[in-house]
Parts: C-alpha cells; sequence; structure tokens
C-alpha cells in the first residue's frame, strides 16, 4: 500500500512540473506587455496627506503701481574738507616756492624732462625663422658692414643700431634694418626688398618683419 501510495505521488508532482514548463515557455512567448509604475506606499501617503491642506491666500495686488524712491546718498563732510584743506596747503607751498626763485630757475623747474641722446652700437643682433622648416637663427649683423644671408634667401643690411637712454621709460633696443629677398642661386633675378624700417626689440611683433615664409626681429645691439 504505501508503495503504491508513493508512486501515485511522485506521479502528480511529474505532471505539475511538466504542466508549469508548458505554461513557462507559453508566457515567454507571448507579446511583452506595458509597463506600469511600480506601487509606492510612501509616496502614495504623503500625497494623502497633503491632498487636504489648501493653499495660503495672498494679498491682492494694489490698484496703482507704488514709485520706490531711492534714499539720497550721505556726502562725507568731512572728507570733502579734508581734501580741499591739502589742496590749500599745497598750493601755499607751491607759492613760497616761487616766492624766491627767478625765471630761469622756473623755467627748468617747469620744463619736462628731456630725454637724453640714445647710445649707438656698432652690431645689431637679429634673430630669424623659417616658418615652413622651422629653422631659426639668432645671428649678428655689422651697422654699415657686409650684409648676412639667412637660410639661402635673405639678405640683412644694418644702418643704426641704438640702445634707450638712462632716463628713457623703456630700456630698448632699436635697430634701422633693410632685408631683401634673393635665393641663392639665382643671379638673374632681381633682388627685392621686402622691409626697411626701425626695428624695436621691446615690440617684436609689431615691428618686425612679417613675410608668409619668414619671420624676423631685432634682438639687441652691442659694441
Amino acid at each position: 500500500m504505501t508503495r503504491n501510495r508513493l508512486m501515485m505521488v511522485g506521479a502528480a508532482a511529474l505532471a505539475l512540473m511538466v504542466a508549469g514548463g508548458v505554461v513557462a515557455g507559453g508566457m515567454q512567448d507571448a507579446p511583452p506587455q506595458d509597463a506600469t509604475p511600480a506601487a509606492d506606499p510612501v509616496a502614495d501617503a504623503l500625497r494623502a496627506t497633503t491632498t487636504g491642506e489648501s493653499a495660503p491666500a495672498g494679498d491682492p495686488a494694489p490698484a496703482n503701481p507704488i514709485a520706490i524712491v531711492p534714499p539720497a546718498p550721505a556726502i562725507e563732510t568731512a572728507a570733502i574738507e579734508d581734501d580741499a584743506a591739502d589742496a590749500d596747503e599745497e598750493a601755499a607751498d607751491d607759492e613760497d616756492k616761487e616766492e624766491g626763485e627767478t625765471d630761469e630757475e622756473k623755467a627748468e623747474r617747469l620744463a619736462p624732462d628731456t630725454p637724453a641722446p640714445r647710445q649707438r652700437r656698432r652690431v645689431a643682433i637679429v634673430e630669424a625663422i623659417d616658418k615652413i622648416t622651422a629653422e631659426s637663427m639668432r645671428f649678428e649683423v655689422e651697422v654699415g658692414g657686409r650684409p648676412v644671408r639667412f637660410n639661402q634667401s635673405l639678405i640683412f643690411t644694418a644702418r643704426a643700431c641704438e640702445v634707450a637712454a638712462e632716463n628713457e621709460l623703456v630700456a630698448d633696443s632699436i635697430a634701422y634694418l633693410e632685408v631683401t629677398l634673393q635665393p641663392r642661386g639665382t643671379v638673374r633675378a632681381e633682388p627685392r626688398q621686402i622691409f626697411r624700417g626701425w626695428m624695436y626689440a621691446s615690440t617684436p611683433a609689431l615691428s618686425g618683419l612679417q613675410h608668409p615664409i619668414y619671420d624676423a626681429w631685432v634682438v639687441g645691439c652691442k659694441e
């Protein structure tokens, strides 16, 4: 009896497993269903507690606009009086100085500072670069001497080279250069001047040679 009961229980379990597999396979082959939001009991409780509250009543808008006048700025009279007193004292000091000086001393005192003459140098230091090959070089050009050729194409001639005086605002080096373009090996070609003028070491981007292939600027002057 016990053996037969066990066989019946096993057969029933096997039948249930087969039926579940069939049901699961059929659910996977069915078309997808639309997604729905998951239940959130906390959010539902918060919404239930806030639905009964009403918004606070606001004050009605005025019928006419209200003009807002900014307050007048406070004027510090004490600071103005102090500045006026300082100006009066400076004017009195100037009058005292002017009473005891001659016209020549006064003219010398009021005259602007004239810059001292610049000092001339014998050699100009130039830097040039070939923008295609990235070849650059810093070289010397003698004032009034033999021209210098760079990269087989550019010819530099220096006419003057000066340094700023001690009382000038900017310590600078200034050179008057002439730059001619004549590639080596083309003797029959006419040399073409591409720059002539003053170059300033303090502003190379503004006063230097600007060419599609070459750039050149003065670096300094030397004895």
